[in-house]
């Protein structure tokens, strides 16, 4: 009796374990969407001031840096040497989902409309899925499919580009295209190099330690960014004029702080784990999940009111989100042995 038991625990220790494992990415990757939703109005309050747009890209990425560098100081002494150890995975994981990104998407708003924009770099996770189609040759399944097809939908009305509280049309031009897509070719790379960067055994390639990631990236993105503003390919003003935030004045020193430890030292960390923990599939979706943080941070640190349209908007990407979940578990019980 005790021997036939045996195997029925062991399976429900693992599934038990597979359970846990997902929770906690999950709470990871949420916990990274919500700190990434907080950089845009903080980012904006500072370009309000007369701040650049490469100049608050800058103070980010360094800011974020620091605080990294000092965090996996403290907790990971060995993080430089194993950095070094792996330079050309941080060189490029720096370069292209970090800088990358942030200079794809700043190039695209000064074509485009922010709401294009966004929308264009939010076309990642539908990337991550054609990605993965087309390599592992193992097609998603319909849930997951129409969970995609209801996110990148409830995205539209939560940017307000459809619906009855639409933006006016935006000036569409083939270069804005281009840089828009190029930052979301660099958001689903953020994800699927997150994966295998980070994950360990047959599913990693490297296995960085997430702390060394976010802290030696950063790095990297930052000086990237820098190196772009003192060439002079992109303007770098910077101005010690007081911000609004929340409707209270402050000086710009708390925008500046706030925006390098919460949209970018703890969120990329937290990142980096969430994605490490879930499918980058699903992980991506759940980085949708971001804008609607974004849209919350607007209205709580600007006063931008959220529409109607928007709050179906953000309906809609939660059942979209649960969808593709349930897609996820079905290819899970799909590969399971019997």
């Amino acid at each position: 009796m005790a021997a036939s038991l045996a195997p029925t625990s062991s399976r429900h220790t693992g599934v038990d374990r597979h359970r846990d494992r997902f929770r906690t990415g999950l709470l990871f990757a949420v916990g990274s969407a919500l700190a990434f939703g907080c950089s845009g109005p903080l980012a904006k309050a500072l370009m309000e001031a007369g701040w650049s747009a490469t100049a608050a890209v800058t103070v980010r990425m360094a800011g974020g840096a620091i605080v990294m560098a000092v965090f996996a100081t403290v907790v990971r002494p060995s993080w430089l040497r194993e950095a070094c150890s792996h330079a050309r995975t941080v060189v490029s994981y720096g370069m292209v989902p970090i800088a990358g990104a942030q200079v794809c998407y700043f190039n695209a708003v000064s074509e485009l409309s922010v709401g294009v924009a966004l929308l264009l770099e939010y076309t990642a996770p539908v990337l991550v899925v054609g990605w993965l189609w087309a390599t592992t040759r193992h097609r998603p399944t319909n849930l997951t499919l129409a969970g995609v097809a209801l996110a990148v939908a409830g995205i539209t009305l939560v940017l307000g580009l459809i619906g009855p509280d639409r933006q006016a049309a935006a000036q569409v031009n083939v270069v804005g295209v281009g840089w828009g897509l190029a930052a979301a070719v660099c958001a689903a790379c953020y994800f699927l190099m997150s994966d295998r960067i980070v994950g360990q055994g047959p599913h990693g390639l490297s296995g960085v330690h997430p702390v060394t990631l976010a802290a030696a990236g950063l790095v990297v993105g930052a000086a990237a960014v820098g190196l772009l503003g003192v060439s002079g390919a992109m303007p770098l003003t910077f101005t010690a004029t007081d911000t609004v935030i929340a409707g209270a004045t402050t000086s710009w020193v708390v925008p500046v702080i706030t925006l390098a430890v919460i949209p970018t030292a703890v969120a990329y960390l937290l990142g980096i784990v969430g994605v490490a923990r879930l499918r980058p599939r699903f992980a991506s979706l759940v980085g949708l999940s971001e804008v609607l943080f974004a849209v919350l941070a607007a209205w709580v640190l600007l006063g931008e009111a959220v529409a109607p349209t928007q709050m179906v908007g953000g309906a809609i990407v939660l059942v979209g989100l649960a969808i593709a979940r349930q897609g996820d578990r079905g290819e899970d019980s799909g590969r399971a042995p019997g």
